[in-house]
């Protein structure tokens, strides 16, 4: 495999991973009843992050998730629950 198909590759994981994560902090995000803009203000961060993020665009830092976390008064391990209910080796490279 080239260089140039398998940084393709690793980005297509990568966007599994991010869109997995993105879709779990949504879901979170509406049962807490909260707008983008209103998690956002909560956790320090940009609204269009917190946008990025859900669209699987971005993925967060650990800073970020303990901030999400606190913003979304929920341990980290919830909000990264999603990846042991999934098939890692599916979403991920060897």
């Amino acid at each position: 495999m080239t260089r140039f198909v398998k940084a393709a590759h690793n980005v297509t994981r990568s966007s599994a991973v991010a869109e997995l994560f993105g879709q779990r902090l949504r879901e979170l995000r509406h049962t807490a009843g909260l707008t983008q803009e209103a998690l956002a203000d909560r956790a320090g961060l940009p609204h269009t992050h917190i946008s990025a993020m859900e669209r699987g665009i971005k993925l967060p830092n650990l800073l970020t998730l303990l901030r999400l976390a606190v913003a979304l008064d929920c341990k980290v391990a919830k909000l990264v629950r999603v990846f042991d209910e999934t098939k890692l080796s599916s979403i991920l490279s060897k």
